[in-house]
């Protein structure tokens, strides 16, 4: 793949406030990005570092262009206020990052009803009308992306029956973005899923999976963004309907040392936890 700068594009994305749709956000920053982003949190949560301000600050430090629009993605009138913000702020919109994701990996007998339903609507209905509303400014854009942070298909019964609800929320994801792709591969519009080998130390990890033991064992949201910015500045004529892997989509950029992104460093590779849905 042959990446372009992303100086003067605009990124729309969903979430963004920290981790790991933060890292991306700050690695369009550096060329000189616009992003906008759409996120609830206007204000400081007791256990989670960060508001969409607090990002919006930090990018615009990094050298981009920031909006912040407080707002759900579950609301069609927010999804409506922040595209008709960000084109009136930027022109136009070239990137849509689909980042925002609930997950509760409970079995299916103890899954609250309200934690699937959240899970749905954030992760597949959000996904698909975020993406859809963006739809008529990408098909202006010299160069139009839409990437999910969602992983392949994996039909085994491993992922299947380990936490059946929130894999229906994370594939649905995957096939709403691969859908667009499909609809709008004869207009240019690009669409692909994105998904790491480890875990990646966010939040989720800390406060839902494993604590300060898996932390250690993840790599950083950076290697994250940076495989991102690899799809989101190649062609979008040559890149669509993939379901890629991060360290894939490095190594495919020519990255061969990954020793840099490990939470701890110098943790080899072999210690690192495994991400789900592969394998």
């Amino acid at each position: 793949m042959t990446a372009r700068s992303l100086e003067g594009m605009t990124v729309l994305m969903s979430g963004g406030s920290r981790g790991i749709g933060l890292a991306i956000a700050l690695r369009a920053a550096r060329d000189g990005a616009n992003v906008a982003m759409l996120a609830k949190t206007d204000s400081p949560h007791p256990k989670l570092e960060g508001t969409v301000h607090t990002a919006a600050d930090a990018v615009r430090a990094a050298g981009g262009r920031a909006l912040a629009v407080v707002g759900d993605v579950r609301s069609d009138e927010d999804i409506a206020r922040a595209v008709d913000e960000t084109v009136r702020s930027f022109g136009g919109i070239d990137v849509v990052v689909n980042n925002a994701s609930v997950i509760d990996l409970s079995r299916s007998t103890t899954l609250p009803a309200k934690s699937y339903d959240l899970m749905q609507d954030v992760n597949v209905r959000g996904t698909l009308m975020l993406s859809r509303a963006a739809v008529p400014h990408l098909l202006d854009s010299v160069n139009p992306h839409i990437l999910s942070l969602s992983p392949p298909l994996n039909p085994s019964p491993r992922w299947l029956g380990a936490h059946t609800g929130y894999t229906l929320s994370k594939y649905g994801m995957t096939m709403a973005t691969l859908g667009l792709a499909a609809e709008f591969a004869k207009r240019g519009v690009a669409a692909n899923t994105l998904w790491p080998r480890t875990t990646i130390a966010t939040a989720a990890v800390q406060n839902l999976l494993g604590g300060d033991k898996l932390m250690r064992r993840s790599r950083t949201p950076e290697i994250y963004a940076d495989a991102a910015y690899e799809v989101i500045t190649s062609p979008a004529g040559e890149l669509s309907g993939q379901s890629l892997i991060v360290e894939d989509v490095l190594e495919a950029a020519g990255v061969t040392d990954f020793s840099g992104y490990a939470a701890v460093p110098g943790t080899p590779d072999e210690d690192l936890y495994p991400d789900v849905f592969l394998g």
